[in-house]
Formats: C-alpha cells, sequence, structure tokens
C-alpha cells in the first residue's frame, strides 16, 4: 500500500491492490481509529482519537476450553461476537460516531490456529499458544527441518508446543478428515480480519509466531512447507503491519455500527504491538512487562537470533525491523503466591470484598528493611516451569540459603529479587547477541513501585522508566491504523507523538556491581537444581 494527501488536504489517497482508496482527511473530520486485541481471556476495543487521546476501550470476555489436560482451546465465532460487543461498546463511550472512524488495526494472541473450510467456516475449536498437545509433532518438525539447528537456521527460532506449525500436523494426523476439508489456517486476529473484510491476510510480526516463516527475509518458508509436506495455499497472503489489506464490509460494518469500507491494516502478534503501544520502536528500546508471567522484548535493526534457541526473534511491526523477545512464567505470579502463602489470614478476607492487592504495597515496604540479596538467601521463580531461558516444563521453584536468620522480609526481597533476575537473563542474552540496550521501559507490576523500578535498573545495569501510557497492544493495534490511514508518516513518528516518560530509574553503581556479582550464584542454580526437577 503506498499513499499520500491531494492538493489541499481534502483526502487521502492509498493503492491497494492495483486500486485506489479514498480517506477522506482527518482535517475534514473529526478522525478516530479502532484497536482489537483478542487476548485470551477477553476481547479489548480501543477507541484512539487523532490528537492523542484514548476515547473509550471495553473489553468482552472469552470462554476457556480445557477438553484433556493440557488441551487449551477457543471457539473463533466467540472472538468475533466478542469483537462486535466491545467495539460497540467502546464506540458508544468515546461518543465516536460512525463516520469519524477511519481505520481499525488488529491485535491479538499470537501462535492460535484456526482452522476454515472452502467457505471459510471454522472446521473445529482453536488451539491455542499455551495449548501443551504437540510435543511429537515439534519432534517431528525438527527431525524433517534436518536437526534443531537447522529449524533456528531456516525460522530463527526452535519448536515449541505453543507454535502454530506443529497444530497443523497435529490436525492432520489426529482429525485427517477435518484436515482434508481445511483449506485456510488464521491466525485469531487474522480470523477477525477474515470477519470484518472476508481476505485471508496476515502480517510478518505475527506470522513469525508459527515456525513456517523465513523471519530473515519477511515471507512464508518455501523449503521448510516442502520438506512438512504442506501446501503453501493453506496460508494466507503476507503484508507489513501498518499496510491496508482491505475495507470493511457491508456485513460487518452493520454488525460494528460503523460504515463500510473504512480500511483495515495489518496490524500485529499481541507482542509486537503491546511494543508499539508502549513505544519500543526503535534499536535500543527495551520493554520490561510483568504481569502473571515477565516478558522482556528488544528492538532490532536486523535479525538477531539466539543459535541456542533461548530466546525468540521474530519480526516487529515496522518494515525492516525486528525483535527479540523471551518470557518468564511466574514473574508477578511469583510475589502473588508469596502474598498468598504468607498472608493467609489477610487472604482469607478477600471473601468479605476486601481488595487482596493492597497487601503488595505493605510486601514492598517490608522488603525494603531486608538488605540486598536477603543475606544470602536466592528465590528460583520456577514456579510453573519456565520457558525463556530454559524451555524445561518440569523445572520447579526453591529458595536456596534460608536460614533461622531469615524472616518474613528476607523471603519477599529475596522473591523480587528472584523475579527480576529472571528478567536480567533474557537481557543478558540480548547482550551476549550484541543487541544495544540503552532504555528499559517498565509496565505491569514491576513498574508500581519506586523500590522495584529502582531494583530493575541496578539488576539491568540499565535506566528504567515509565511512561504515560497503559494500554498496551489494543494501543498499539489503533496505532498501526492511524499509520496505515496516513495520519502518520511512520510508527516511530507515532510512537514520539504520542507517547512520553514520566518517571526515571538510574542505575545505582555501587549496587548494580554487587547484583552483577549476585547474579552469578542466581545463574548457577538452574543447572545444579536440574537433576532434582520431575523425580
Amino acid at each position: 500500500m503506498h499513499g499520500k494527501a491531494l492538493d489541499g488536504d481534502h483526502a487521502f489517497a492509498a493503492e491497494f491492490r492495483g486500486q485506489t482508496l479514498w480517506i477522506l482527511n482527518f482535517r475534514e473530520i473529526p478522525m478516530s481509529f479502532l484497536g482489537i486485541d483478542v487476548g485470551t481471556s477477553a476481547t479489548k476495543v480501543l477507541v484512539l482519537n487523532a490528537n492523542g487521546t484514548i476515547a473509550g476501550t471495553a473489553e468482552s470476555p472469552h470462554d476457556l476450553l480445557t477438553p484433556k489436560p493440557g488441551w487449551t482451546e477457543q471457539r473463533p465465532e466467540q472472538w468475533w461476537a466478542a469483537s462486535v460487543k466491545a467495539a460497540r461498546a467502546a464506540l458508544k463511550k468515546a461518543r465516536v460516531r460512525a463516520d469519524q472512524v477511519h481505520a481499525i488495526g488488529l491485535s491479538g494472541q499470537m501462535h492460535g490456529s484456526v482452522f476454515l473450510d472452502k467457505n471459510g467456516k471454522v472446521l473445529r475449536p482453536a488451539l491455542l499458544w499455551n495449548d501443551q498437545r504437540t510435543a511429537e509433532q515439534c519432534a517431528k518438525i525438527e527431525r524433517l527441518a534436518g536437526g534443531r539447528s537447522e529449524l533456528i537456521a531456516m525460522v530463527s527460532n526452535p519448536a515449541l508446543t505453543g507454535f502454530t506449525a506443529p497444530k497443523i500436523l497435529w490436525l492432520r494426523e489426529y482429525e485427517p478428515k477435518k484436515f482434508e476439508r481445511c483449506k485456510h489456517v488464521l491466525l485469531p486476529k487474522d480470523y477477525i480480519r477474515y470477519r470484518l473484510t472476508h481476505d485471508y491476510v496476515s502480517e510478518v510480526s505475527d506470522a513469525s509466531g508459527t515456525l513456517l516463516l523465513d523471519v530473515k527475509n519477511r515471507t512464508w518458508h518455501a523449503k521448510l512447507l516442502s520438506r512438512l509436506q504442506l501446501d503453501p495455499d493453506l496460508l494466507p497472503a503476507l503484508v507489513e503491519s501498518q499496510h491496508i489489506t482491505g475495507e470493511l464490509s457491508d456485513e460487518a460494518a452493520g454488525e460494528l455500527g460503523l460504515k463500510a469500507g473504512i480500511p483495515v491494516v495489518g496490524g500485529a502478534g499481541d507482542q509486537a504491538a503491546g511494543a508499539v503501544g508502549t513505544g519500543v520502536v526503535l534499536p535500543g528500546l527495551v520493554s520490561a512487562s510483568m504481569g502473571t508471567s515477565g516478558v522482556i522484548f528488544a528492538t532490532s535493526g536486523q535479525p538477531q537470533t539466539d543459535p541456542f534457541g533461548r530466546v525468540h526473534t521474530m519480526c516487529h511491526a515496522i518494515p525492516d525491523t525486528w525483535c527479540v523477545f523471551g518470557c518468564m512464567l511466574s514473574a508477578g505470579g511469583s510475589l502473588q503466591w508469596l502474598r498468598n502463602t504468607l498472608f493467609a489470614s489477610e487472604m482469607a478476607r478477600a471473601k468479605r470484598g476486601w481488595d487482596p492487592g493492597t497487601l503488595y504495597p505493605q510486601m514492598i515496604e517490608e522488603a525494603q528493611i531486608a538488605s540486598p540479596g536477603s543475606e544470602n538467601l536466592l528465590f528460583l521463580p520456577y514456579l510453573t516451569g519456565e520457558r525463556c531461558p530454559h524451555a524445561d516444563p518440569h523445572a520447579t521453584a526453591a529458595f536456596v540459603g534460608l536460614t533461622a536468620r531469615h524472616a518474613r522480609r528476607h523471603l519477599i526481597r529475596a522473591c523480587l529479587e528472584g523475579i527480576t533476575f529472571g528478567m536480567r537473563e533474557q537481557i543478558q542474552i540480548f547482550r551476549e547477541l550484541q543487541i544495544p540496550i540503552s532504555q528499559v521501559r517498565a509496565s505491569g507490576g514491576g513498574a508500581r513501585s519506586e523500590f522495584w523500578r529502582q531494583l530493575q535498573a541496578d539488576m539491568y545495569n540499565a535506566p528504567v522508566v515509565t511512561i504515560n501510557v497503559h494500554e498496551g497492544a489494543a494501543l498499539g493495534a489503533a496505532i498501526l491504523a492511524a499509520v496505515g490511514a496516513g495520519h502518520f508518516n511512520s510508527v516511530p513518528e507515532a510512537a514520539k507523538a504520542l507517547i512520553a516518560i514520566q518517571t526515571r530509574s538510574t542505575p545505582n553503581k555501587k549496587l548494580a556491581a554487587f547484583y552483577a556479582d549476585y547474579y552469578k550464584k542466581y545463574a548457577a542454580l538452574y543447572p545444579t537444581l536440574k537433576p532434582t526437577f520431575n523425580v
């Protein structure tokens, strides 16, 4: 897609598939952009005004299906119903008219597999990113690729059960009749695109998580598809994230309460869209997001692949830009577990309407009383196994170095330090790959406390900042829509205009040196304790 403003700035002309789309210019009609993010628990819709304000948000939940242990599925039709409901609610809150929405951007949970027949009908519930049924297929993919190292060289990532390719092979092997009827495989957000525009299209950031993309060249990997005996026609056309992929159909416009013909842009997978929404769009910028899990995400000007597959390398939502990221499974989840364990009597009050979240500030205050290093107490945060940098579902958590001297304050501080060391492990890999780190943008639970922000700055040995927006992937999708509609010339330009730094924590040289040395003890724990896991 290519576009330019016409004389007088009365309209925006966008070239798409040889046809010219005409978009009324924002100077004539107040412009808004819609971001739709298909999450695991809910679909969130955000309305972004042209002046950078978030005019309204809404979300609608999904049901999670678990037909067998380790299996997770959802019904794509429910994603669409949730998108319609949330979009109508967000537009109502924003008080935005149908003719004010000038483009739609999409984001969503990565890796999920939506199987469609020749008429675009869903064949079965989608297999999700956290579905664990495909270990057998992952081993087969590595064997057919010529080994794990060869596979990483081809698609920049190892075969993991969450990725899309092993799910396709699973369908072929265990539900062959449905596979015979399958003519299209889409990712979750791209199913919403299909419902919006009737087009089978994806974009390179989300496609990177299928294990079928040549990440370095940003195109489907023909050689791997051939080795897996998969028809390339199963896969959608590919574009860059900001490019227009189609127009809102009459049918979808009627359901959403919008005007037909609104451009729909490529969008991005949730990790890349979240990075856009936090302004992590230039080399040197890194995000550290702590929810239940913890994700470290770095932007790179070139594809830099970890030969050991400890972190993921994928296309960013910006042309000629890549990203490297990793996910530890129990970041904030570890602190939540410790809260529930140490404060059991207080937690009982939650049943009477008391907010247990108020305990976190108390825990942080207690942690500050303990000295750095918690008097040689270390916490290994593998409560639910681990993903990055150790892809080990059998890994378990541990307090190491516990003595009679240790009190509750030491347990809390050791937990915070262990979580942050887990995030630092990924940053350590980035530095090994020579990915520049000039600034870390913190979000989630790790960003709410000044003490924890400073702890991160000291452990990462890099400045840690917070920013003025907290809407993540839905905002990133809306920003991509604004770029695709021509309101901004590029994603970095949009991020600079919309996102501002609020707080800054710089490393304390003495503590940074202390934690650099203490980290060596933490890093030695996993290989030492690994033989005791799953015994």
